[in-house]
């Protein structure tokens, strides 16, 4: 009687298990011990963001809109390789992507003051000069590489370009303001300025070299801009846009190729539709728990 009037005793003295934020063993507890109330503290999904599918489908838009934008600059790129467009058209479809570039930056731009406007008309002079100057040097750049390899090396350009590229618009944040580029960013646009220089040597003549390398950069460098501007400004311009867009590539691509217009067309469906469907389907699998074990949070409460 003695002997179980001590161990009820102990029983009783035992310390109560507790959390502790340091090392070392409690008295009485395994190292490893755990209690029932260890998971009173447990949160399930609680940074799961759920997400809709039209939303979704909306925002994917702007993926398919780039996809057509670098689709139409390859079709250029054909229709010059084929002699279907000169030098006279090609100077014409500059001076147009340049001009229209300009005015949707005049009417959709939050930003643009008019010293800004001539900075940017500067800077795009001396751009032009300097690639004019340099188009001899491009002409007879890959003269001693066959045509076979210069189409591979420029079709896997492309692909490395719209792999890179930065869909998000992050780096673009107001006209004359960037910020700075991620790596993989300046690889996209590395390797879509280098597929333009082997697309160009293989031109006839110096003043095709001049004409499609200037239609050329114009698009990989200021598409994003204009595109980001017509976003901010009105979403509903963006859709109408991009939809326009996305019918007249695959009505080029159509007359091209039937085979490409297929391709083009289950990419543009795959991108726009079965993708968001499929992102909405594989959140329901999502499972995240948060608990006492995580990494603390440091809180900082700052009074003015």
């Amino acid at each position: 009687m003695e002997n179980s009037a001590h161990v009820g005793d102990y029983s009783t003295l035992k310390p109560k298990w507790r959390k502790i934020a340091y090392g070392g063993m409690q008295p009485g507890f395994e190292d490893n011990h755990t209690d029932d109330s260890f998971l009173e503290d447990m949160i399930m999904n609680a940074n799961v963001v759920r997400r809709d599918l039209l939303k979704v489908m909306l925002d994917s838009v702007s993926i398919s809109q780039y996809l057509c934008i670098v689709a139409l600059v390859v079709l250029v790129w054909t229709y010059t390789l084929r002699s279907t467009l000169n030098e006279d058209y090609l100077l014409l479809l500059d001076v147009a992507v340049l001009g229209s570039g300009f005015l949707i930056l005049i009417l959709t731009a939050e930003m643009l003051s008019f010293n800004l406007l001539l900075s940017y008309l500067r800077k795009i002079s001396f751009f032009i000069a300097g690639l004019y100057l340099l188009s001899p040097i491009y002409h007879t750049l890959t003269r001693s590489i066959s045509s076979d390899s210069i189409w591979a090396l420029t079709t896997a350009l492309i692909i490395l370009h719209l792999f890179l590229h930065d869909y998000t618009g992050s780096t673009v944040k107001a006209p004359g303001t960037l910020e700075n580029p991620a790596f993989t960013s300046n690889i996209s646009l590395n390797a879509s300025i280098v597929a333009s220089v082997l697309i160009a040597s293989r031109l006839p003549s110096r003043f095709h070299v001049f004409a499609i390398m200037l239609f050329s950069l114009q698009v990989f460098l200021f598409a994003p801009l204009v595109t980001y501007c017509i976003r901010k400004y009105s979403f509903r311009l963006h859709l109408f846009l991009s939809l326009s867009l996305m019918s007249l590539t695959l009505i080029l691509v159509y007359n091209l190729h039937r085979l490409l217009f297929m391709f083009l067309f289950v990419i543009l469906a795959l991108v726009n539709l079965i993708c968001p469907y499929w992102l909405i389907r594989i959140q329901e699998f999502k499972f995240e728990i948060n608990g006492p074990w995580d990494e603390a949070k440091l809180c900082f409460n700052v009074t003015e």
